[in-house]
Parts: structure tokens; sequence; C-alpha cells
């Protein structure tokens, strides 16, 4: 008798922070597509609007490998309950207070979530001997000082504002515990995500909303302000491409290498919405970058990262997606 042969394979449990954020819950959505355990957890941060993150958290909840636990990455008694409790094998760590400006305001709340809330996070990789961590960072840490393109290698020691502080210190933390702990940590500095669930302080979508119902946008340093505008896929993809990777301590800029300026972005929306926009030039607030723009050769070689959707492309697919959205 012939036996047959079974072929098992065990897929890695991943534990998403920051899961019903923009990139979290997009990050989550292709893990489970491609038949990755998720454990997902999330604060529901006020900072905007919770009920967009519950509609964001439902998509992923109809996956049966996606698990929900609501808790507060400050709290690390209640992480080490999630971490007990499951076989995690490695942490993708989105939860952070976002806002460049809003952290001028507020420096305690954002150092407490986004440092403390991150060395939390990495105490319990240690406690229960997990050595794949992948964070994510922010363009914001190159400042403006940076020469551009901003290459990886750049000292990032002169941050603008508490925010971009923050996500430079979690990034120091993270070598911390690859030279003491042997974690494996993986920065993943992103450059302006915009697309469908964006977060609505975020410029597309501001715009896009404002013009749309003929209201007012502000406009800072006279239109001439550059983002490296990087579609929210193209993120995705590069953070994938590392996935199962142990690549010991490493910083990848994730961005498209064509900076776009605030004009020219309004320009554009103005064509794909048929519309012309109300604008107003202020005073750029401190803390504001002048230019983002990603040298992005060093994902290129070491994870094959590709950007494959044009400003153009990715415009014309958030404006539908803004269009057809039921709130």
């Amino acid at each position: 008798m012939l036996l047959t042969q079974i072929k098992i394979t065990f897929s890695m449990n991943i534990l998403v922070t920051g899961c019903s954020g923009f990139i979290g819950s997009h990050c989550c959505e292709k893990l489970l597509n491609n038949d990755y355990n998720v454990i997902g957890i999330d604060n529901f941060d006020p900072y905007y609007d919770p009920q967009i993150k519950e509609r964001n958290l439902n998509v992923l909840k109809s996956n049966s490998n996606f698990e929900f636990v609501k808790t507060d990455i400050r709290n690390l008694q209640e992480l080490e309950q999630v971490f007990n409790g499951n076989d995690i094998d490695k942490v993708v760590h989105f939860a952070a207070k976002a806002g460049v400006r809003a952290s001028n305001d507020f420096p305690l709340e954002y150092a407490q979530t986004n440092i403390i809330g991150t060395i939390n996070l990495l105490e319990s990789c240690k406690i229960f001997d997990i050595n794949l961590f992948d964070y994510a960072g922010s363009s914001s840490v190159y400042g403006n000082d940076s020469p551009m393109p901003f290459t990886e290698e750049l000292p990032s020691s002169k941050p603008e504002s508490p925010y971009a502080a923050t996500k430079r210190s979690c990034e120091l933390f993270g070598y911390v515990y690859h030279s003491l702990y042997g974690i494996n940590f993986t920065s993943y500095r992103f450059f302006s995500v915009y697309g469908p669930r964006g977060r609505p302080d975020m410029a597309v979508y501001k715009f896009t909303k404002n013009i749309l119902e003929d209201k007012e946008i502000l406009v800072y340093g006279e239109g001439t302000y550059k983002r490296d505008f990087t579609y929210i896929s193209d993120i995705v993809d590069g953070i994938f491409l590392g996935i199962d990777k142990k690549l010991g301590y490493e910083i990848f800029n994730l961005g498209t290498e064509t900076p776009i300026s605030v004009t020219d972005m309004v320009n554009r929306l103005e064509k794909l919405l048929s519309k012309k926009a109300k604008m107003r030039y202020v005073e750029s607030p401190k803390g504001e970058a002048i230019i983002s723009y990603a040298d992005i050769s060093k994902a290129k070689k070491v994870l094959k990262y590709s950007p494959k959707i044009s400003f153009d492309q990715g415009l014309k697919l958030f404006v539908e997606w803004y269009k057809n959205k039921k709130n």
C-alpha cells in the first residue's frame, strides 16, 4: 500500500501593533492574504476618529487567521499577557502617537507612547525569546539639515520635532537590543504614505476632502514644500519583502525617489476632481520638513524593493476610493 505524503507547513505567528491604523491594517491584510497568522493589538488612540479604525479592523476580522486584542503598548503587564498567551514569532510595530505638528504641543505623550511603548515591546521580545522585530520608522528623522537625497547612513541627529526625536530614539533602542540580546531589528523609514484608508489629517486625504466640499485648504511655504509621496501598496510590499529575513540591525528608506511639490499635488487633484481648490497660504509651523527625498538604493539592493505605483496612478486610485467610501 502506498502511503499518501502529507505536506505540513507552519505559518509564522506575527504580532502587529497599531493593526487598526492606516498602514497597520494594510500590512495585516497583506500578511493574512499570504496565509500568515496575525495577532493584532491597538488601543484606538483618539488622535483621529476611532470609528475609522473600527472600520479598518472589520476588514481584518473576517479572516479566521486574525486575532485582535485591545491593549496599550505603554502597559508592560498587559503586553506580557499577550506575548504569554500567543506563540509569537515576530513583531511588526506600527503603534505610535502620530502627527508631527501635534507632537510640539504634547511631547510627553509622544515620548511615553512612542519610546516607552517601543521599549516595552523590545523587553517582551527579550523575555519571550523573539528575535525578529520590524519597526515603522519615519522620514522625519532626517530633519532639514541632511543632504539630499536622504540615505540611511546619515546621522539623523537633528530632528525638527518631538515626533521625529521619538522615532529616531526608537531606532537607537533597537540597536541596543540587537547588540545586547541578538534581536533582528529592521526600521523602515516611510516617506509620505497615502492611499485608501489613509489618515484624515494627511495632505492627500485632507486636500481631496476640502476641495470636494468647497472648503479652504491651508498651504505651507507658498506651496514649494516637497514630499516623496509613496502609495500604500508599495510601502506594504517593502515591509513584506523582509518579513522572513534575519537582517541583524538594518534601516531602509521606503519611498519613490520622486519629490512632488504641494502646489503640483494640488494641481493634479484639481484635474482629477474637476474642481478648483481654495488655497490660503500660511506660515509654516515649526517642525515641518521643507522637503523629503528618499534614496532607496539600499532597499532595492537588499530587499529587491521596487515601487510600482506612480503619483498620478496613486492619486487616481485614492480619489476613486474616496468618492466611493461610505463614510
